[in-house]
């Protein structure tokens, strides 16, 4: 039996704070909240971490940070097992004990997005998934005018690697690109492509819209026979999410505007807003503002987009600026995450639950992950200077490192 009982902190509840407060983590599950001492294993690690916040490890939907492991520059491509390695530790670091590695699949000739290339990235975090830090799962990203990946996801479904499937759509002139310049722009800017390469792949994509509807249809289905959960990517009206939720889907992904994201909240649909957005203020693409759709209810999810760091620092952000409880807002990146891909073993601190848990301190203003555990393992730690209560307490630095 191994356990692990963390005192004097701050305990993020799904339903409320509690201060100095205690958690006790048996077996991979948490045991209980507030213990009796006395019910304490006598060979338990004994963590006293004052200052700190404990909530639960963080759920990220959406983020594609692995393709940049894998391809840093353009057509500059990393061994994929090194690459699924790295990312495995980088979430880790960030508090994110259930990532989806969102991988598109829009038949690109270069890098990282060609269909090849990632079913092969996909197999091989799967085949990582023993190994890893933290549970590694995958969303793939189907982009609706490429015929040539339909079969390609349905292979990749049966084999049970898929965790998550959004459909979108980045033709020139709706959702993300507004103009076909916005497009032009991000290919040449984020894929190095030439402008003449760009604007080629911008006029396939208006050739092959034909049938989209059919394929999107035909995936969807699938999903929904195999239990996998479903999102739709960069809806840009209501119109638009009354179709997708014709089709099943299950979620909505970084609506457009305002009353797109009221559309998908009446509907039910969970929005998923990215969590550099909060940071930064605005959307990159110009679309709207995160914080703004949290403030009016109907932003449920934060994801971390392209950028794992930001996720907790986001939380945080989103409890100031639209004057959530820390309960709430630690919501946004754990139980409502939790809830739409049908986790019910994790997202709350609650007795019985798998214990994915992170402890947050403050260190020099910015909110920064000190330890996270993935089904109870200890799977990171870092040793901040200044720490509130850490002066004088150099037992407890010890018997830290020591659980390292």
């Amino acid at each position: 039996m191994s356990a692990t009982y963390l005192t004097h902190v701050t305990l993020v509840l799904p339903d409320r704070v509690l201060q100095d407060s205690a958690l006790l983590i048996e077996d991979g599950r948490i045991a209980a909240i507030e213990p009796d001492p006395a019910t304490v294993p006598a060979l338990a690690n004994v963590m006293a971490l004052p200052g700190h916040t404990v909530m639960p490890g963080l759920i990220d939907v959406h983020c594609d940070a692995i393709e940049k492991e894998v391809e840093p520059r353009a057509n500059v491509l990393f061994p994929m097992d090194f690459a699924v390695a790295q990312v495995d530790r980088r979430n880790a670091a960030a508090g994110i004990t259930t990532p989806y590695h969102a991988l598109s699949f829009a038949n690109n000739q270069f890098g990282v997005r060609n269909n090849d290339t990632a079913a092969a990235l996909v197999r091989t975090v799967a085949a990582y998934r023993d190994h890893s830090l933290v549970d590694n799962r995958i969303h793939c990203r189907y982009e609706v005018t490429d015929p040539a990946a339909v079969p390609v996801l349905e292979m990749l479904m049966l084999e049970g690697v898929v965790d998550l499937l959004s459909v979108m759509d980045h033709s020139p002139g709706q959702g993300q690109f507004k103009t076909l310049d916005a497009y032009l722009a991000y290919m040449v800017g984020n894929h190095g492509m030439s402008r003449e390469e760009a604007a080629d792949a911008a006029a396939k994509k208006a050739e092959q819209r034909d049938g989209a509807h059919d394929r999107v249809r035909r995936l969807l289905s699938r999903a929904h026979e195999l239990g996998v959960p479903t999102a739709s990517h960069d809806d840009d009206s209501p119109q638009r999410i009354a179709a997708m939720q014709a089709l099943g889907v299950r979620m909505s992904e970084f609506p457009i505007n305002l009353d797109t994201a009221q559309a998908a909240a009446a509907q039910a649909l969970p929005t998923i807003f990215g969590a550099p957005n909060v940071l930064r203020g605005r959307s990159q693409s110009g679309s709207m503002r995160a914080i703004d759709a949290i403030q009016a209810g109907v932003g449920h999810i934060l994801c971390s987009d392209y950028q794992p760091s930001t996720l907790i620092a986001a939380a945080f952000a989103a409890a100031r600026l639209a004057e959530l409880p820390l309960n709430e807002a630690a919501a946004l990146v754990t139980a409502n995450p939790a809830d739409a891909c049908l986790l019910h073993d994790r997202g709350r601190l609650a007795p019985g639950l798998r214990a994915d848990v992170t402890a947050v301190a403050h260190v020099a203003g910015q909110p920064m992950i000190t330890h996270t555990w993935s089904a109870g393992r200890l799977v990171f730690a870092a040793g901040y200077r200044a720490l509130p209560g850490s002066a004088g307490r150099p037992a407890m630095r010890e018997k830290v490192f020591e659980a390292v």
